[in-house]
């Protein structure tokens, strides 16, 4: 029997470059599905779990909660996620256990950024909208009128969440020649503030900006940070762009404000929940742009994300620093 500790993969797909980077140290074992499509659910996890030194996993709706670490036992050690945000772990409980946690922040900064842009420009020129009318035989003449988005010239812009991908975001957005961009954060940020950036309450950016990216971590102070209440004191003009996570946002209240179209509009690559249900309300309205959370879809990112997510497990093994290791 192989006296290599055993790595834990709660997919069968994750780029190869890291499963084989795992394998020159760790036996690599996927977690078995009970499934007949080969879906994993979180009884198949506590199955498969026992006895192994680490799992491997994404942000996902299988929670790595307690009754995971129990199952484990005392063999694991770190827990590897290819994501940033980890909402899907039970810090408390890793704590509890001893076991350590690895993410993948940094690298994911820049197509997450030109996602957030993307979905700017689409939504305030009414691609959704232009493509399918193209498709459908609406498009015949030009009416004056007809299919008319705003510019992002001239407006304001605000960034709720100015990190790393907040602001990177801003450095993207000011080559647009906004007229304002604003932002909010813990403390003033240098590189925006040269930039021409404007620290400001969350109240002041909700209702001061034509444009309002939400780019925060999810955490119990920021979970609903645009509620009804905000998403109320709205320009009429405005956009409402989500690239972080669908629980920053009162979706119900969003969709009321979508349908009533007491904003302009919204451009959203997360919600909840995800997948979003063919028959939930947002899907049906032409006033939203709806993209399934593919701010980290790039190939060459995949690969990075998956890579960083081996070494953060291999570093635990050889006991020293993970390149990015979450502390709590």
């Amino acid at each position: 029997m192989s006296s290599k500790p055993t790595v834990l993969l709660l997919r069968n797909d994750y780029p190869q470059k890291a499963v084989d980077l795992l394998r020159t140290r760790c036996n690599v074992e996927m977690c078995k599905s009970s499934k007949k499509d080969g879906r994993i659910i979180a009884e198949d996890v506590l199955e498969c779990v026992q006895g192994k030194f680490s799992i491997f996993c994404h942000n996902s709706r299988i929670l790595i909660n307690e009754q995971v670490l129990k199952a484990a036992g005392p063999s694991l050690k770190v827990i590897g996620t290819m994501s940033v945000g980890y909402d899907h772990i039970d810090l408390t409980s890793m704590k509890k256990y001893g076991v350590r946690l690895g993410n993948t922040p940094g690298i994911l900064t820049e197509s997450v950024a030109e996602i957030a842009v993307g979905l700017i420009i689409a939504t305030t020129r009414r691609f959704s909208e232009a493509n399918r009318e193209l498709k459908t035989g609406g498009w015949k003449e030009w009416i004056p009128g007809r299919m008319c988005g705003r510019s992002i010239k001239g407006s304001v812009v605000g960034i709720l969440g100015c990190g790393r991908i907040g602001t990177s975001i801003a450095e993207k957005l000011v080559n647009f020649k906004v007229s304002q961009l604003l932002y909010t954060s813990r403390n003033e940020k240098p590189d925006v503030k040269a930039l021409g950036g404007q620290l400001v309450t969350v109240d002041e950016l909700m209702e001061r900006s034509d444009f309002v990216v939400v780019a925060a971590a999810l955490n119990d102070e920021t979970k609903f940070i645009v509620n009804r209440e905000r998403i109320a004191t709205m320009k009429s003009n405005a956009i409402l762009v989500n690239i972080s996570r669908g629980q920053l946002i009162d979706q119900d209240a969003l969709v009321e404000a979508l349908k009533e179209k007491r904003i302009r509009g919204a451009g959203l690559d997360v919600m909840t929940p995800e997948p979003l249900p063919l028959d939930h309300p947002l899907i049906g309205l032409d006033n939203v742009l709806l993209l399934p959370h593919i701010g980290t879809s790039t190939l060459e990112l995949e690969e990075e994300m998956a890579v960083m997510t081996a070494q953060n497990i291999l570093a635990v093994l050889d006991g020293c620093p993970m390149p990015n290791e979450v502390v709590f």
